[in-house]
């Protein structure tokens, strides 16, 4: 089973660079998608190919959103409370409809629930007893005392991102908990894909060096990712099949040459159960297509022989 993952900076952008072609190329069974931007009604019909498509888009127009593409229709749907687009191949109505209930939240995870920044669907038995989700995590901010305006793209915050990123961690960190025990009691293996804005290791950033006072790669953040790994609950699929190579990264700035120089960060995962990931054979990183870059970010491909 390929099971790939891709932060798309808005699906019509992604589309115009060549989306489609890499879809159809790749033949994976599973999609799943981050930062899709659009609104329900301003999807094109055929915005996802011929598979069958869970979106939640959220709230927010313009921003976020994600997705689970599927070869067959999902037997669940969960969010938190968001109500969902699922389109079948051909279809083309654009009305939303209620998710399966996911039970009682997690401490401080309503917050969020109206975001558009996770989606987790059940699989059908033809494709194999796996829960899979895709997150799409708040990039963040530096804290206040490491704010200097003059260094920064964006206009200082007092801490404000940062501190909303680590209230996201902090409640996320008893979600996936929750999800992965809730799967293993459904007979489930738990695969969390997506964009987490954390790079974990010295291995996961070029420039490794210049950026361990940068949001995505402070200390806490990265003692956060830790936590949730090991070999008894979540394990990191493509450090698992690359243990030794720098990245491969999966994003990369649009400025200047860091795409060309390989600058890149490591912060797009597959983060699976540990019979899961031990089933898993090969993973890519997809730089481009046809010479294009898809999106700032690169997909994410894992081929597991279940």
């Amino acid at each position: 089973m390929r099971i790939a993952s891709v932060n798309l900076n808005g699906i019509r952008a992604a589309r115009r660079r060549g989306l489609e072609g890499w879809m159809e190329r790749r033949d994976c069974d599973v999609i799943t998608a981050q930062e899709v931007r659009c609104t329900v009604a301003d999807l094109p019909e055929d915005a996802f190919g011929g598979y069958h498509a869970v979106y939640e888009p959220g709230s927010i127009p313009g921003r976020n959103g994600v997705a689970v593409l599927t070869r067959r229709p999902p037997v669940a749907v969960r969010t938190w409370g968001a109500e969902v687009l699922r389109r079948a191949p051909g279809e083309g109505h654009t009305s939303l409809v209620p998710a399966d209930d996911p039970g009682p939240l997690a401490r401080g995870i309503s917050r969020y629930a109206p975001e558009g920044r996770y989606l987790e669907v059940d699989l059908d038995a033809a494709q194999g007893p796996v829960t899979v989700a895709s997150l799409y995590l708040p990039k963040g901010g530096l804290p206040a005392e490491l704010q200097v305006a003059a260094r920064m793209r964006e206009a200082p915050d007092g801490g404000a991102r940062y501190q909303r990123k680590m209230h996201f961690l902090d409640a996320f960190a008893r979600h996936l908990a929750r999800a992965r025990t809730a799967a293993r009691r459904r007979g489930r293996e738990f695969l969390l894909t997506g964009d987490l804005n954390i790079a974990h290791s010295r291995q996961d950033v070029a420039a490794w060096r210049r950026n361990q006072r940068s949001e995505g790669f402070l200390p806490e953040e990265r003692q956060w990712l830790d936590d949730q790994l090991s070999p008894r609950t979540l394990v990191d699929v493509v450090r698992r099949l690359h243990p030794e190579a720098d990245g491969p990264y999966s994003w990369w700035s649009w400025l200047g040459q860091a795409y060309a120089r390989d600058a890149g960060w490591r912060i797009d995962y597959q983060l699976a159960t540990p019979a899961l990931a031990r089933a898993a054979v090969s993973a890519e990183v997809d730089r481009e297509h046809d010479g294009v870059r898809l999106s700032d970010h690169a997909p994410v491909v894992v081929d597991y022989a279940l």
